[in-house]
Order: C-alpha cells, then sequence, then structure tokens
C-alpha cells in the first residue's frame, strides 16, 4: 500500500483550472520531492492531501485512507509542516506543543517525551518556557516541526523546511528527515531549494501549470530533459521552461496562505 496515492486530481477556482490531472504515487517509507514554480499548484495539491481543501475531481489517499471519505483518519496519521506556521503567540513553546498534543490526546508527559529530543536536536529545549512571540522565524519553523512530529505521524508533508534556518539547524534538519525514513515514515518535501531534493530525495514530482511534468528518479528526470549531465536545477529549468507560444500566465495565481486566489493583472 501507497503512503500517497493521488490520482487524476483536479481542483478548480471558479473557472480557473488550478491542478489538472494529477497524479502520482509515494512509496511507504520514501523521502519524495514536490518542485514546481511559484503558483504551479504546489500549495493547493498539499491542502487537498492534508485535508484543508476539497478537490474538485479525482481521488486521493494518504496512508490508506480517502481524504475526502475519512479526512479525520487522515489527519491522525499526517503531520504537517505549512512554509508559515500559525504558532500561538501568548503560550509559550512548551504550552503550545501541549496544546498540540492534547488536540491528538496525548498527555502532558507523553508530549514532553516525545518534544524534548526534537527541541534539544534544534536547540530550542531552553527557549521552551519562552512565549512565542519572542521566537525568530527560524525557531518558529522549527517548533512546528516539533509540533508535527509529536504523535509519531506515518506521513509527515513538509512545505518549505529550510526558510528562515541557520546552517546548522538546516543540516540538523536533514539528517532529521533522514532519520525518519529509516524509521519507515515517509516525507513528502515541497521546496525550491533544489540542493536539498537533489541530495535527499529518492524520487521527485514536477509540477508546472496544474500539470505533472516529468516524475521519477534524478536520472530518470535528466533522461526526460534530454541532460544526462546536468544538476537538478538545470533539469528543472529543462523541463518547467516556456516556449514563445506558451500562453501567459493565468490571471490569478495562488495564495501564500492556502487556496485564495488574487487578481495579479489584467486580462487580455
Amino acid at each position: 500500500m501507497n503512503a500517497i496515492r493521488i490520482e487524476n486530481l483536479r481542483k478548480t477556482f471558479g473557472t480557473f483550472p488550478a491542478l489538472e490531472g494529477v497524479s502520482l504515487e509515494v512509496e511507504r517509507g520514501e523521502l519524495y520531492g514536490f518542485l514546481g514554480p511559484n503558483g504551479a499548484g504546489k500549495t493547493t495539491t498539499i491542502r487537498i492531501l492534508t485535508g484543508l481543501l476539497l478537490p474538485t475531481g479525482g481521488s486521493v489517499a494518504v496512508a490508506g485512507f480517502d481524504v475526502v471519505e475519512e479526512p479525520l483518519e487522515v489527519k491522525r496519521r499526517v503531520g504537517y509542516v505549512p512554509d508559515r506556521a500559525f504558532l500561538y503567540e501568548k503560550l509559550t513553546g512548551r504550552e503550545f506543543l501541549e496544546f498540540v498534543g492534547h488536540l491528538y490526546g496525548m498527555d502532558p508527559r507523553a508530549v514532553r517525551r516525545e518534544a524534548d529530543p526534537l527541541l534539544e536536536r534544534f536547540e530550542l529545549l531552553r527557549w521552551a518556557e519562552e512565549m512565542v512571540e519572542a521566537y525568530s522565524h527560524g525557531m518558529r519553523q522549527k517548533l512546528a516541526m516539533t509540533a508535527s512530529l509529536l504523535h509519531r505521524p506515518e506521513v509527515v508533508i513538509i512545505d518549505e523546511p529550510m526558510v528562515g534556518l541557520d546552517p546548522r539547524s538546516a543540516k540538523r534538519m536533514k539528517q532529521l528527515f533522514l532519520e525518519m525514513v529509516d524509521r519507515g515514515q515517509t516525507v513528502f518535501l515541497s521546496t525550491h531549494t533544489l540542493e536539498v531534493a537533489e541530495a535527499l530525495c529518492s524520487r521527485v514530482a514536477i509540477i508546472r501549470r496544474g500539470s505533472i511534468v516529468a516524475q521519477g528518479t534524478i536520472d530518470e528526470l535528466r533522461r526526460q530533459a534530454r541532460h544526462d549531465d546536468g544538476s537538478l536545477e538545470a533539469v528543472f529549468l529543462r523541463l518547467t521552461e516556456e516556449s514563445d507560444e506558451t500562453p501567459p500566465p493565468p490571471l490569478l495565481e495562488e495564495g501564500d496562505e492556502g487556496p485564495d486566489l488574487r487578481i495579479v493583472r489584467g486580462g487580455p
């Protein structure tokens, strides 16, 4: 059974097709990269995977459960880290983790047992009793990552995990991903940091304008791009390049905070 299975996924906002026939499968215990330009449909796909947005058509299953028919079962088995995590400013880091743990039915002792090794790894343990409002962006990212792992999820979905992290923290985060995969967890990683995807991911998918244009191992993508000795960056640029005949981008673009769309320029 796959950790993630997406078949012919479609999502429209009004008349705008944000996703058109997206299909991919992620194996259990795999570190899978999900790449694409801004506005390509990555955030929309992730929000559907996590049960935060309903699809227009197609089917999506996570950890063997349908995201539409069994959303609570999906949420119990998924850890999600958005690119801009929402945290409660007036709670301490410890209180926030206890709150999240409570949502998963965990008592404070279990939360501490799971959280403290991660807080120590991320050099946050001494900040655990401080208000979240005093945290830097990087500290907030690390707290959000800790919160997402408290319940030992089968599938961890992460959107831009390295943004705002210092080099030491980024290295520790990458090592954590590899350890999670070694334990049998699945990591679905959306990132613009192509070097991270190339170094960590066993397979990747590239989405452009709501459709998957390539997926496979890095070597398979090189062959698809006819760029056998290129870096993932070179392959990505080749596969997502636009010709002069390509129609202009859609009038609406995907917002950073979710599926909300906004007009970015006038129509033809």
